[in-house]
């Protein structure tokens, strides 16, 4: 409760400041949070990052203004901390899909982003696996793709989904060097409003992993053109959270992350810190496996 009731002053706190910068660590201080704590919790709650918020309840309140007042476009755009009225106008018209100038227009449409208001309701009643887990540092190889929005909005499955059934030949490939058949990792990182890294990986041994480009070893000449590179995890401390074995897992997995958030990572003891967060994809072989499983691993700290 008293998470929620911290998540709410951080939003008021964002109300009362549209029209002036909003400094992220001020906003976390209203929840006693660390700025990166409450920024990934936010987003796994609400589907949208915190710089979304902002962005859509100022465009909101500038259609608004706009629509109702004979303020001139150019103070509007300043009133609501973009610097050009171009800029504004792109986000205007990417928002509400007219231009600002056509706001006035008799019958024109403008979007709405109501101001969040959380509830309280009674959560729980369920059964997670878990563990804490102190990992050791681990080298991975593999590639990635910058995905847009968060992790755990709709449109993260649909990217991830794009993301797999169109890099086949590459995900052959890791296969063929792993020294984990069964598994695969997916690694998040370099989290930002605009969106965050997404990686396919495998563990390899170090002898594939410095001949990756050697073709005297490899016997082809062609593996650059995978663009494959080294992740660095280093050793932290997990949650580490387990669906239940099946032949399908992933909605249960999509499901499993916005419960981690809603009765996990809202609680006194643990936050979350800046480090990769991973998924491992117990998969197993073609023809194999009739009970998978996804782990979630997301890198925690005592307050």
């Amino acid at each position: 409760m008293d998470w929620i009731v911290g998540i709410q002053r951080a939003i008021d706190y964002i109300e009362e400041n549209l029209t002036e910068t909003i400094d992220y660590e001020e906003v976390a201080k209203q929840c006693y949070s660390s700025s990166y704590h409450f920024q990934r919790v936010f987003s796994i709650l609400c589907g949208y990052t915190v710089g979304e918020y902002i962005r859509n309840r100022r465009l909101t309140l500038a259609g608004k203004e706009l629509a109702t007042t004979n303020a001139k476009v150019i103070d509007v755009a300043l009133k609501y901390g973009y610097e050009s009225p171009d800029s504004f106008a792109k986000a205007f018209q990417k928002f509400h899909g007219i231009l600002p100038s056509q706001a006035r227009n008799n019958g024109s449409n403008l979007k709405s982003f109501s101001r969040l208001v959380l509830k309280f309701s009674l959560e729980g009643g369920t059964t997670m696996n878990y563990r804490i887990e102190t990992k050791p540092a681990l080298t991975l190889i593999g590639y990635k793709k910058r995905f847009s929005g968060t992790p755990y909005d709709a449109s993260r499955k649909q990217q991830e989904g794009d993301f797999f059934t169109s890099t086949r030949a590459s995900q052959w490939m890791l296969k063929g060097m792993s020294n984990d058949k069964m598994s695969d990792y997916c690694v998040l990182t370099d989290f930002d409003d605009d969106g965050y890294d997404f990686y396919i990986a495998a563990t390899t041994d170090d002898y594939e992993r410095n001949n990756l480009y050697n073709s005297e070893v490899t016997g082809i000449d062609f593996m650059e053109k995978f663009i494959f590179e080294e992740i660095l995890i280093p050793e932290t401390t997990y949650f580490v959270f387990e669906t239940e074995k099946t032949k399908m897992p992933i909605p249960e997995y999509f499901e499993l992350r916005k419960q981690i958030a809603a009765e996990w990572l809202s609680n006194d003891e643990y936050r979350m810190i800046n480090a990769p967060e991973l998924a491992v994809y117990h998969w197993g072989i073609a023809g194999g496996y009739t009970e998978r499983t996804i782990e979630i691993w997301i890198p925690i700290e005592k307050k």
